[in-house]
């Protein structure tokens, strides 16, 4: 495989009065993941639409493998693959005739496209069910045939956004294995994920973006650095304590992150006297505690701590 890298300087782009994109710059080295995360509206896909040649930034500079995607196009088309959220192969087809179509389409000769085909069924575990229709195919099993017909072409860079959605855990550990195999042998991915753990799992580095904006970056452990050393959990008996408790740590001048939906508010214990201050502002309420305990920080709750709360608009 070739390898190459992504750099990116300055990145703008407006749909409208929207401002997807606020001057992002991102670097994914040859041969390395770079987990890309960041809420609903964020940015992310507009990156990688970018980055794919499919949209043209206002302002800034994007290359991609040594090659600038405005000016190169078609370079940079030949040193990537992009496998969407949710897999495109043709159910109404075998998972051989899939990717003998594809391989013909990137111009391979008969032969050869069955001998790429034969041996990307096998290295993908598919040989067993390479000649049934891909419509009978579990979940994980069409994952597997996607991204199988991603690297038909051999690209030296491939971009996968939320790789893993709809899979149980079995088919997701197969799929994150796999993952791991295509970098030791030297590819450069970028992966758009909301999972964290797919984020620790896989990625080396981590960009957060937060409306249009890199709001953090560094390792998965920097991350979780960046928060401070522990993170306040706040359990409490009902909704209505839940809420009360959240209104409390406000006005203590404190900063309980999430939505809570779990029945648990977490807050970052970033200064001295910050646990002393959630205590004597849940005590001073009428509010029931059934659970209060320090943890060390997960990436999710580095997440929540670094970005806003995500609302209903989607990346543009």
């Amino acid at each position: 495989m070739n390898g190459g890298d992504i750099r990116v300087e300055g990145l703008t782009k407006r749909f409208g009065k929207v401002h997807a994109l606020r001057g992002v710059d991102l670097e994914v080295r040859a041969g390395t993941v770079l987990g890309l995360l960041g809420p609903n509206g964020a940015g992310k896909t507009t990156i990688v639409r970018i980055l794919s040649t499919l949209e043209r930034p206002d302002s800034g500079r994007a290359l991609v493998g040594g090659h600038d995607v405005v000016r190169e196009p078609h370079m940079v088309r030949q040193a990537i693959a992009v496998v969407g959220q949710y897999a495109t192969v043709d159910k109404g087809v075998s998972g051989r005739e899939n990717l003998y179509v594809v391989a013909r389409l990137l111009g391979l000769r008969p032969r050869a496209a069955r001998a790429r085909s034969a041996e990307l069924l096998e290295l993908f575990g598919l040989g067993a069910v390479a000649g049934r229709a891909a419509g009978g195919y579990s979940g994980g099993q069409r994952r597997r045939l996607d991204l199988a017909a991603s690297l038909i072409g051999r690209p030296g860079i491939l971009y996968l956004d939320e790789p893993s959605t709809g899979l149980d855990p079995h088919s997701r550990k197969e799929l994150w294995d796999l993952i791991r195999g295509l970098t030791d042998d030297g590819m450069t991915l970028l992966l758009t994920t909301q999972h964290m753990e797919e984020a620790e799992a896989l990625a080396g580095d981590v960009v957060v973006v937060d409306r249009g904006r890199v709001v953090a970056a560094g390792t998965p452990k920097e991350l979780r650095s960046r928060i401070g050393g522990q993170m306040l959990h706040v359990r409490t008996a009902a909704t209505a304590d839940l809420e009360a408790a959240r209104t409390a740590l406000r006005a203590a001048g404190l900063a309980p992150a999430g939505d809570g939906e779990d029945g648990v508010l977490r807050m970052p214990l970033t200064r001295d006297g910050d646990l002393t201050a959630a205590l004597k502002a849940l005590a001073g309420g009428d509010i029931v505690v059934t659970g209060f305990e320090t943890r060390t920080p997960s990436l999710d709750e580095a997440f929540l701590a670094l970005t806003s709360v995500p609302g209903d608009q989607e990346d543009p």
